[in-house]
C-alpha cells in the first residue's frame, strides 16, 4: 500500500518509507491511500474472538499487502503479550483499561508495534545506526524508550519538558541507559515537539543520519492503536450489552482519537466519539467554531494532555476532506479543569470503588456530560493511576499500591542531558553522541 502526505506536497512513499522516515518531506503526515473495510464475517464472530487475533485481522488490513503474514502476526503476539480488560464502572459507563502493559500506559502497544515493526524494516534495508526522535509530555517517552530497549542498530533519543512530567513517567525514561537517551528540554511539549519536526527539516542532519519518530506522527505508532477500539466492541458483544457505541478518548495529540476514526471508517459500528479535553482545549475550540487556533500549553495534573498544536489535527482533517460539518457530525468535545478531574477521581472512588488516572477521570467526565439515552459509553483509561500517585493519594485521602515493575524504575540512577529550547543545541548534541 502507498502512503501518501496529508500536505499533499509530496511523492507518495511505500510503508517502509512512510516508517523509516515519520514525517513526509513536505511536512505532512502520511495516510494510508486507502482504508480497507473489514468483511461483515468478522464482524458477526468478533465476540468470539480475543485480542490477538482481532488485532492480526486488522493489522493485515493496514500492512499485509507490505510485510508477510508471518511476520506480521509475530509482530502483533508480540506487541500484544498482556490484556487489555472492559470493566463495569456504572450503569451504562465502561472503561476499557490501557495500562497493562510494561510501562503501565496505553503507548506500550503502538510502541511496542513501532519498534518491532521498524527493526524489521531495518534488517530488511540492512541498515544500522538508526535515530528515533520522540516528542514526550509523559507517557510516550516511557513506552517508547521501553518498548526500543536493546533493540539492535536502533538509538531512542527522548525529548521532554523540564519539570513537566510525572516523577514516574521521567524515571521510566532517563534510568534505562543502552540505546535510551533523555534530553530535558527547557520548554514545554509543543517546545519538544516543534524541535523534532526541526530535525526531521534538517537535510543536513538528515544526510548524516537516519533520522525517524515515535510519535504518532509515525504511521506505524498510532495505526495500531486502532486494536483498542475493535477489542473493546468485542467485549461488549461477549457480554450481550445493547445501545449505540460512544467512545470517550483522553486527547492531547489526538493520535489515540484518530486511530478510533480509522476504526469507524474500517466498518466498526461506533456511533460516535467525545474527545475529553484538560485546560489545552483547541481540538474542542475548533469543533465549536471551526476556527483551529493553537496556541501554548499550560501545565495540568493531566499532563499526557498538555498539547497545544495537536499533530494528528491534520490527520483528522484529512479524513474528513476538511469538512468542519463531517468532523462534527462524528465527534463532540468537552473541557475540564484541574479541580473538577481531582473532584471526579475523589467521586468515583468514593461511589464506585473505581480508582482513575487524571486522564482516565478526563475521560470519564465527558462520557458523563456527554452521553446520549439509549447510548451504551466507553472511556479509555490512559495510563495506571500509580504513575500520579501524588495527585491521586491527595485526591482520595489515602495511599495506593505502586507495582512492583514501576517500583523498580524509581530505584535506578537517573541520567538526562538539560537542553536549552534551541535547535541548535539539539542538533550539535545528536551529532555528537552519534559520533558524527
Amino acid at each position: 500500500m502507498h502512503y501518501y502526505s496529508t500536505n499533499k506536497k509530496a511523492p507518495s512513499s511505500s510503508l517502509q518509507e512512510a516508517v523509516v522516515k515519520g514525517l513526509a518531506p513536505d511536512k505532512g503526515l502520511y495516510m494510508p491511500e486507502t482504508i480497507e473495510k473489514l468483511s461483515s464475517g468478522f464482524y458477526a464472530k468478533i465476540a468470539d474472538s480475543g485480542l490477538q487475533d482481532i488485532a492480526k485481522i486488522v493489522a493485515g488490513a493496514f500492512f499485509g499487502k507490505d510485510i508477510p503474514k508471518e511476520q506480521l502476526d509475530a509482530i502483533v503476539t508480540d506487541t500484544l503479550s498482556f490484556d487489555i480488560p472492559l470493566k463495569k464502572v456504572e450503569e451504562g459507563i465502561y472503561v476499557l483499561e490501557l495500562f497493562h502493559g510494561p510501562t503501565f500506559a496505553f503507548k506500550d502497544v503502538g510502541a511496542r508495534f513501532m519498534a518491532r515493526m521498524l527493526s524489521y524494516f531495518v534488517k530488511e534495508q540492512g541498515q544500522d545506526n538508526v535515530k528515533v526522535l520522540v516528542a514526550t509530555s509523559g507517557d510516550t517517552g516511557s513506552a517508547v524508550a521501553n518498548g526500543f530497549l536493546g533493540v539492535e542498530g536502533i538509538q531512542v533519543f527522548v525529548l521532554y519538558p523540564a519539570g513537566k512530567v510525572s516523577d514516574i513517567q521521567e524515571a521510566q525514561f532517563t534510568t534505562l541507559g543502552q540505546n535510551i537517551v533523555a534530553l530535558e528540554i527547557d520548554g514545554t511539549f509543543d517546545d519538544c515537539q516543534a524541535l523534532v519536526k526541526s530535525a526531521f527539516m534538517d537535510k543536513e542532519l538528515n544526510a548524516r543520519l537516519n533520522l525517524t519518530s515515535a510519535n504518532s506522527i509515525n504511521v506505524a505508532r498510532f495505526l495500531p492503536q486502532s486494536f483498542y477500539y475493535f477489542h473493546a466492541y468485542a467485549q461488549l458483544a461477549k457480554q450481550a450489552v445493547s445501545g449505540d457505541v460512544v467512545f470517550s478518548v483522553p486527547s492531547g495529540n489526538l493520535g489515540n482519537l484518530t486511530a478510533g476514526l480509522f476504526a469507524k471508517q474500517m466498518g466498526l459500528p461506533v456511533k460516535r466519539f467525545i474527545a475529553a479535553n484538560n485546560r489545552n482545549d483547541v481540538f474542542r475550540e475548533y469543533l465549536l467554531s471551526g476556527d483551529y487556533r493553537p496556541r501554548a500549553s499550560v501545565q495540568t495534573v493531566a499532563n499526557a494532555m498538555d498539547v497545544g498544536a495537536p499533530s494528528n489535527f491534520d490527520r483528522i482533517l484529512d479524513l474528513y476532506s476538511h469538512s468542519h460539518t463531517s468532523i462534527t457530525k462524528d465527534i463532540a468535545a468537552f473541557r475540564y479543569t484541574d479541580e473538577e478531574i481531582k473532584q471526579a477521581i475523589r467521586e468515583v472512588h468514593q461511589k464506585n470503588n473505581y480508582l482513575l488516572d487524571p486522564h482516565g477521570a478526563c475521560g470519564y467526565l465527558a462520557l458523563k456530560e456527554g452521553l446520549e439515552p439509549g447510548e451504551t459509553g466507553i472511556f479509555l483509561a490512559t495510563a495506571h493511576p500509580a504513575k500520579f500517585k501524588e495527585t491521586v493519594e491527595a485526591c482520595i485521602g489515602e495511599q495506593i499500591n505502586i507495582p512492583e515493575r514501576l517500583k523498580a524504575f524509581m530505584n535506578k540512577a537517573r541520567q538526562s542531558y538539560p537542553l536549552s529550547n534551541d535547535y541548535k543545541s539539539l542538533s550539535e548534541l545528536i551529532r555528537m553522541l552519534s559520533g558524527h
